[in-house]
């Protein structure tokens, strides 16, 4: 069995639909429970609904960008598994860089993965569970504590939590970023270089226009246009640096 055939077996796609559906249920029981509880604290059914069908909105929009990456994310590691790392545990902007540095350790390429023998493919889920596995060890372990020392941080410093807040994301950023456009391996990497700065330019540009018109509700469209349009921008900067090449 090769990388190819097994990344979209019927027993991956068995155990990645049980995956699903266990998730599905447990978050549609923990809905019930919060119900039942608001309706014991005297919230009144109306605003309950107005709660969730918010909730579904701002939870739908913003998950077009996923769906595209799922599209990009399958193409290399097969349906079954893009669709459980996205849909459970991941994130678009770094399941392909955990996979390619697995590749690249040993020794491969994306574009003769496919060929590869299977045990390649399991390496990459091996690999890629045990990272994603210590954020939901550390929730489990310490996030109420995590979550009641940042409000209270926030309460008291005031703006500073906000931008305590913004500095983490950005060390996560900078240790992530120098990886799409460079590597010690093959070198500077100018077609990732110029999608990394057309896609930040997009972003601005749509923060930039929701907050001059008032239209906040183009934030929740900001990833989603962000990735279309950059990987549109990926195959232009591919062509023109490939006639300077």
């Amino acid at each position: 069995m090769t990388f190819k055939e097994l990344s979209n077996s019927t027993w991956l796609w068995i155990l990645v639909i049980a995956g699903l559906l266990y998730v599905a249920g447990l978050a549609a029981a923990f809905m019930v429970k919060a119900r039942k509880r608001c309706l014991e604290l005297g919230i009144e059914n109306t605003t309950i609904k107005k709660v969730i069908s918010s909730s579904c909105t701002f939870s739908i929009v913003p998950s077009l960008s996923i769906v595209i990456g799922l599209i990009s994310l399958a193409a290399v590691l097969g349906t079954p598994w893009a669709w459980f790392r996205l849909s459970v545990v991941g994130a678009v902007s770094y399941e392909l860089m955990a996979a390619d540095m697995v590749i690249q350790a040993m020794g491969l390429n994306f574009a003769s993965a496919g060929t590869q023998p299977a045990n390649v493919f399991g390496a990459v889920m091996i690999v890629m569970s045990i990272g994603i596995m210590f954020g939901i060890i550390t929730n489990i372990i310490a996030a109420k504590k995590i979550t009641t020392s940042m409000a209270d941080y926030n309460k008291k410093s005031g703006g500073w939590g906000a931008v305590f807040s913004g500095c983490f994301m950005m060390a996560m950023m900078s240790v992530m970023m120098p990886l799409q456009v460079y590597n010690p391996a093959s070198g500077w990497n100018f077609v990732g270089t110029l999608t990394l700065l057309t896609s930040a330019g997009i972003g601005l540009l749509i923060a930039t226009i929701s907050k001059k018109t008032g239209a906040k509700w183009l934030n929740d469209f900001n990833l989603a246009i962000v990735l279309i349009l950059g990987m549109a921008s990926s195959v232009l900067w591919t062509n023109v640096v490939g006639m300077f090449a």
